[in-house]
């Protein structure tokens, strides 16, 4: 990116003297040299158009000026160039899509969402504010997989999340440690970079072959943090009948479909708050509307990307051409002054 400046822009307050000059020089006459004893003998001179000598020097010499002026004031091209050079942040978010995920105590009186869906908006929203990281979304219920790897692509990444549905796996059950251990495997790959783990869960772990300390343990050792945040009411919750799609089921008023029997909501603060404890992270609960996006907005905070930027600036000066210019001016106007249109006495 180029842009045009005067380094020593106060030098063309003088600009404004210019024209007070030209008065004061158009003003100003010599007296006569010649006396003449009547005005009869000047009526010839009278009529004779009048010579342009005096406002041609007058011209060069303001010319002159103004281009010492600029001269002065130097004008100069300037050439900016950026470099950014960024330390991105490996984040691998991990979701809970067991059954209990399509409770709606998450809901507004705007909208009447699922705690998937509640959790699916905020994690696209806190996408969108880390461009230079790499992300990955890991799903979990009774088993884990991974729905994306690490990538920059945030596009196809929220389109992939998008995609999560209730029911899409076995959600009869709720593996953190394996949904962990497989978070940590996404890091293990790029151990020169930091790595953090979002967990976001509403149940206890009651299934899989790997105990949710132990995970928690390897993320340690690796260096990994891990943010625990354990999401819903706990007790009993109503929860509305599901189409298979893993949609909430709605009669013609719009209303949700509940089903006969309330469900069950638990999780283990005391775990969840044990393996942030362990890995250095920070555990949350996000009980009412509104929860899950303060704590997002929280973990963007804590967890910056570090980013560097370098500018330069490349300066082409051009005060010589002016100067050169005026100086041309200035001589040229002594030398017609002493020699064409000099003056006699």
């Amino acid at each position: 990116m180029s842009s045009f400046q005067f380094n020593h822009p106060y030098f063309l307050v003088l600009l404004a003297l210019l024209p007070i000059l030209a008065w004061w020089m158009a003003q100003k006459s010599p007296q006569a040299s010649l006396q003449f004893p009547s005005l009869r003998l000047l009526k010839k001179v009278q009529q004779s158009r009048r010579s342009p000598a005096g406002k041609q020097l007058i011209g060069l010499r303001l010319c002159g000026l103004f281009c010492l002026i600029i001269g002065l004031a130097r004008p100069q091209m300037v050439s900016h160039t950026a470099n950014t050079n960024v330390e991105g942040i490996d984040i691998v978010v991990s979701l809970d899509l067991s059954g209990s995920m399509c409770a709606l105590d998450l809901s507004t009186e705007d909208a009447i969402v699922t705690r998937l869906d509640a959790a699916k908006s905020v994690v696209q929203d806190f996408i969108g504010k880390r461009p230079y990281d790499r992300l990955s979304i890991i799903a979990f219920a009774a088993e884990s997989y991974v729905v994306s790897p690490l990538t920059l692509n945030h596009s196809w990444l929220n389109k992939n999340i998008q995609r999560l549905e209730l029911g899409s796996i076995d959600g009869g059950g709720t593996a953190i440690g394996t949904a962990l251990g497989a978070s940590v495997n996404r890091l293990r790959a790029n151990p020169d970079r930091n790595g953090i783990i979002i967990l976001l869960t509403d149940g206890e772990n009651n299934s899989g072959d790997l105990a949710p300390m132990g995970a928690a343990e390897a993320a340690s050792t690796y260096g990994h943090k891990v943010y625990t945040i354990a999401t819903g009411k706990k007790g009993r919750v109503p929860v509305p009948q599901m189409s298979r799609d893993g949609r909430v089921m709605r009669d013609q008023s719009g209303q949700p479909i509940y089903r006969g029997e309330t469900s069950i909501s638990n999780y283990d603060e005391a775990e969840l708050a044990a393996i942030a404890e362990l890995t250095g992270g920070q555990f949350y609960r996000a009980t009412e509307p509104g929860d899950l996006e303060r704590i997002y907005d929280t973990i963007d905070r804590l967890e910056k990307t570090d980013i560097e930027l370098e500018n330069h600036a490349h300066f082409h000066e051009y005060f010589m051409w002016p100067t050169l210019l005026g100086l041309i001016l200035l001589v040229v106007e002594q030398v017609l002054h002493h020699t064409r249109y000099r003056r006699l006495p």
